[in-house]
């Protein structure tokens, strides 16, 4: 959603880069380009204006012209402010002493609320929870129809005692609902509420008339992230009749152009706490302000990758494959499978790419890239023989050709993945020697596939050899050589005065620390790596 605003931005920051000192016109003139980017990012104007102005007002104090690098310091700036925009620390659920917890959904009509029940209650039961759905949006066609069928892809119970299509009393069905909650042992209700194609006072009305009888402990205005500056007039009129406590922005995958997540939480001073981003069930995450922010600034999401590694990825075959490769074993094509299964649990390779720093770059490669490979890889892998696949050495032309057929693809194929297996081993073996261990559960890293080093950011590029390491034992090292690397390592870390990074070791030895800016420039261009087919 945020491309624009993002390709803005960093175009913005370039002219920015290798000078000493910004005299005043220098920042006027960030000032003005980042004015322009904003509004041409539909959000409002109020908001561009006080974003603006704190900016400028820090970029001319000493805060700048003391630093070291004026440019990144004030790219920092930006990065502050856009943090404080978005509502500033992450805002959790509230939930009640003595369960259920409830949780009233309100908005305009469309705005996708049912849908995102079904993403809440899906999310929550990940959490550990026992929510229900309930259906109190009786007056839109067919809403008590769609709701069951949602919560029915979410594995969640839905209470819907009323047909709908203007049939029933909501107040009353939210109000039953708590009971048959507290007697089914549901911890969270959650009551989807009808909606309108505008704002009028009924629909402020009957939805004050459910807040007051069902007394929430979070009522989340859902609001359609494409609507821009619209965004602001329907948040302000919902909060002055329904008085909600957060925002769950909807859509946020979409191409608009993104004002209105830059608009709302200022505006209304209630935080954004949920994002929907795509169409499954699993496309529905916490709102995290700062990371949103290094999205928009091309910093990439790193946290969010590990966090939905460690959800997906099997703990125990995680820890087997790290003690493998630490004894000195040869990563196989069998702990190959066992990583692709856990990439596919994380969802859309593309958008998982798309979290990697300096990827605004690769925008033609990432809309190019078929999602479909992933499931060509793996059949091309299945079509292996257990032996085949422990000993990747025996595979001859014969064998090939035979794996290519079973697979419904060609030897060429075939050839491609073993050539980016050989890699991917090569570069399993280097990231033993220095320190970083595949599988980002107990690991620090991400979790590497065959050919990863072909991708910007993933490993495969310039690396430096840990300071200090020799040849053989001298002086007191270690007889063993990755502990010998890993002390060398810490000592060459320890002098140049900052701590190893887990995450960047993963990738290929690029540091996304903040002592060193991450440049794509310095890895191997194109999307060659991971797939056969892949663009370069």
């Amino acid at each position: 959603m945020f491309n624009s605003l993002s390709d803005r931005l960093t175009a913005t920051f370039k002219n920015l880069r290798g000078k000493g000192r910004l005299s005043e016109a220098d920042v006027d003139a960030t000032i003005r380009e980042i004015r322009r980017a904003l509004l041409d990012a539909d959000v409002a104007l109020p908001v561009v204006r006080a974003f603006t102005g704190r900016i400028r007002e820090r970029a001319l104090s000493e805060e700048v012209s003391g630093a070291l690098n004026p440019g990144q310091q004030v790219v920092k700036i930006v990065n502050d402010e856009l943090v404080g925009i978005l509502g500033g620390q992450t805002r959790r659920l509230n939930f009640a002493k003595r369960p259920p917890t409830v949780i009233m959904l309100a908005g305009l009509q469309g705005a996708g609320k049912t849908t995102l029940a079904g993403k809440l209650a899906y999310w929550l039961k990940s959490e550990g929870h026992r929510p229900m759905l309930v259906a109190a949006d009786l007056q839109r066609p067919n809403a008590v129809n769609q709701l069951q069928i949602v919560g029915e892809r979410a594995g969640a119970v839905v209470y819907a005692p009323e047909p709908g299509n203007g049939v029933g009393d909501p107040i009353q069905v939210a109000t039953d609902s708590i009971e048959v909650a507290k007697s089914k042992l549901h911890d969270v209700v959650i009551v989807d509420t009808a909606g309108r194609l505008g704002i009028d006072e009924e629909l402020m009305q009957q939805a004050a008339d459910i807040r007051s009888a069902v007394n929430p402990d979070e009522v989340l205005f859902v609001i359609d992230a494409m609507i821009g500056q619209d965004a602001v007039k329907t948040a302000e009129a919902f909060l002055d009749g329904v008085d909600f406590t957060g925002v769950v922005l909807s859509k946020l995958d979409g191409d608009s152009r993104g004002g209105a997540a830059l608009s709302v939480a200022e505006v209304t001073g209630k935080p954004i706490m949920f994002a929907s981003t795509g169409e499954s069930m699993k496309d529905f995450e916490q709102f995290h302000p700062d990371r949103m922010a290094d999205r928009i600034l091309d910093m990439g999401d790193i946290m969010t990758l590990i966090e939905q590694a460690e959800k997906n990825f099997d703990e125990k075959e995680t820890e087997k494959l790290k003690k493998k490769v630490e004894a000195g074993e040869d990563f196989d094509l069998n702990d190959f499978l066992t990583q692709m299964a856990g990439l596919k649990k994380m969802g859309s390779m593309k958008k998982m790419l798309g979290m990697m720093p300096g990827m605004s770059q690769y925008k033609e490669q990432l809309a190019n890239f078929d999602e479909r490979e992933v499931d060509r890889v793996e059949a091309i892998v299945r079509s292996m023989t257990p032996q085949e696949r422990t000993n990747p050495k025996i595979l001859n032309g014969s064998r090939r050709a035979r794996i290519a057929k079973g697979a419904g693809t060609t030897v060429t194929a075939v050839n491609q993945l073993m050539e980016r297996f050989t890699q991917a081993q090569k570069m399993m073996r280097s990231m033993t020697r220095g320190g970083g261990m595949p599988g980002m559960p107990g690991g620090g890293g991400m979790p590497q596939m065959p050919g990863m080093g072909g991708m910007p950011g993933a490993g495969g590029g310039k690396k430096k050899k840990p300071a200090g390491k020799k040849k053989g034992r001298k002086g007191g090292q270690s007889g063993n050589p990755a502990k010998r690397a890993q002390e060398a390592q810490a000592l060459a870390d320890k002098k140049a005065g900052k701590t190893q990074d887990p995450v960047g070791s993963a990738f290929g030895g690029v540091d996304l620390g903040k002592d060193e800016e991450f440049d794509p420039a310095n890895l191997p261009k194109g999307f060659g790596g991971i797939f056969p087919g892949g663009k370069k």
